[in-house]
């Protein structure tokens, strides 16, 4: 199997990200778009400039990111009189190690970042969103429209996508459908590549770069909902069960007034006309509480892997 050069991957992708227009909110919230690896990612400079942090796995391209959380960010700011600022990292480990070693206060991350890092660290769900009524979510095949594969099956041999090692539905679950077939994604795929955003995986479909990825449906619908053209070449060969969904989480031991903070201001947003306005943009009906055991049939996906 030929694996593409990264540095390729990486100007080819930022090459092709077109990022959508979005008004600001009245506050502006500070980001940082550091990609740092491994131990070098919990390296966070001292500011005066914010009180808590807020950890955001790389789900989509980082400004795309900022565009996404921003406004959600400037509420709890305004409803907790706190300053937050976004912290993301390249890689979803990057974040998980920010969570273990306590050097942020809450984190939105993938389901499978979080059971690998609930059985090491002992993080704790803070809040789950509600979608379109569900708090759960599927993984998409996806291939190119003008593409004449119409299954899984239909991918061998040709060059997929990944996200992240740790992405549920950018890694867990394609790798469930290769056991399936007894096989393994070197075996299976010409290539492979792993693009750390799922906007960008989509992107490399589209424009045939690369043939077929598994992708978040929750970013895929949020996509096809405002900027429409971006999924225009885009099918949907095949999706998954439901999982549960992306968690926001905290480390184990963060005190206990703020987590009661966070959560009343996340759990009464949907009844506030401003909170339920930014919700909407989100495509997230509210926020509520989440249950460790909606997360079991990521756990069987995870344990295959290492078996």
């Amino acid at each position: 199997m030929k694996l593409i050069n990264k540095i390729t991957v990486a100007a080819i992708a930022l090459s092709l990200i077109s990022f959508q227009s979005c008004k600001r909110a009245s506050k502006p919230v500070e980001i940082d778009f550091t990609e740092k690896t491994n131990n070098d990612s919990l390296d966070i400079p001292k500011s005066d400039d914010y009180e808590y942090l807020f950890a955001v796995s790389a789900l989509i391209s980082p400004r795309e990111s900022f565009i996404y959380y921003q406004d959600l960010i400037a509420y709890m700011e305004k409803k907790t009189n706190k300053r937050f600022k976004i912290i993301q990292r390249k890689t979803y480990q990057e974040v998980n190690l920010l969570l273990r070693n306590n050097k942020v206060e809450f984190a939105f991350i993938c389901s499978g970042a979080y059971v690998v890092e609930k059985d090491i660290s002992n993080i704790k769900i803070l809040a789950v969103p509600v979608c379109d009524g569900k708090n759960t979510y599927h993984a998409y095949i996806i291939v190119n429209k003008k593409s004449k594969i119409d299954s899984f099956e239909q991918l061998r041999n040709k060059s997929f996508a990944f996200t992240d090692n740790l992405s549920n539905t950018g890694k867990f679950y394609p790798t469930k459908r290769l056991n399936e077939l007894n096989t393994t994604d070197e075996e299976f795929f010409s290539k492979t590549i792993y693009t750390h955003g799922h906007d960008i995986s989509m992107q490399m479909v589209s424009k045939n770069i690369i043939d077929g990825a598994s992708v978040d449906g929750l970013i895929y619908d949020y996509i096809a909902k405002f900027t429409p053209e971006r999924v225009a070449n885009l099918k949907i060969i095949e999706k998954s069960e439901e999982f549960g969904i992306p968690p926001i989480v905290i480390p184990n031991g963060i005190d206990k007034d703020f987590e009661k903070e966070l959560k009343s201001v996340l759990f009464n947003m949907h009844k506030d006309p401003e909170g339920k306005k930014i919700l909407a943009h989100l495509l997230i009906d509210k926020f509520e509480e989440g249950e460790d055991y909606n997360y079991n049939s990521v756990r069987a996906i995870q344990k295959m892997i290492n078996e």
